[in-house]
């Protein structure tokens, strides 16, 4: 990992890569791609950002079939995102998975340009949501906070707000309404040190989430 990191890689040593993972994997379970091709039964939805340095499978420790994946710049969960809105309804009308994890990451890159106002183009617009969760909860990013804090608490608060806007759903409140189990996550994960970390917000039906919010955002008061 160390020396991908340093070096570029070229496309054949990808396919090299390739080869001795697949192997690898067969080396412990010889029929396990014969069982993976049959079916997937993930238990868990990953809705994380883009950023090439949270790989969801690698650091949760899951083989692939383990995790159904969504991701997008700054973990963001719209209304209107017909993309994130087909996963989350596949990952829970065909897959019937268990558990939704919003998972976001200090240090987002998408999140510090909405913090700081930065131009980058296109993708303004879609940070834009970013934006609209640092206006709504102004109050707890002072500017007495030093600027690495304050990016860290907007990357948290940006992941409870995307956890609302995935109980708000009429999927997930479909699915509580029907009796099904299904519980969502909030997450925030540290580049620094590899670490998941919860931020309070595990909502598994309709009437947790007012609560589960107003003492999640009481903390950002009390600091």
């Amino acid at each position: 990992m160390s020396e991908m990191l340093r070096n570029s890689v070229t496309p054949e040593q990808l396919f090299e890569n390739n080869r001795k993972w697949a192997g690898s994997i067969v080396s412990r379970d010889a029929d396990f791609f014969k069982k993976l091709a049959a079916q997937q039964s993930p238990e868990y939805l990953w809705i994380g950002c883009a950023d090439s340095r949270v790989s969801a499978n690698e650091l949760l420790g899951l083989l692939p079939g383990e995790l159904f994946v969504h991701r997008n710049i700054a973990n963001v969960v719209v209304h209107s995102d017909l993309n994130c809105l087909s996963v989350l309804q596949f990952a829970i009308d065909v897959l019937k998975v268990k558990h939704i994890i919003v998972c976001g990451h200090y240090g987002c890159s998408g999140v510090q340009a909405a913090l700081t106002g930065r131009r980058i183009g296109l993708a303004d617009n879609w940070l834009r949501h970013v934006q609209d969760v640092h206006q709504k909860h102004e109050k707890y990013l002072g500017e007495v906070l030093p600027p690495k804090e304050r990016l860290d608490r907007l990357c948290e608060l940006n992941v409870i707000e995307q956890v609302v806007n995935v109980c708000q759903t009429t999927i997930i409140q479909d699915a509580w309404e029907r009796g099904q189990e299904v519980a969502v996550h909030g997450w925030v994960y540290g580049i620094q040190d590899g670490l998941l970390s919860e931020l309070g917000m595990t909502i598994n039906s309709a009437d947790m989430l007012a609560p589960h919010l107003e003492r999640s955002l009481a903390r950002y008061a009390s600091l």
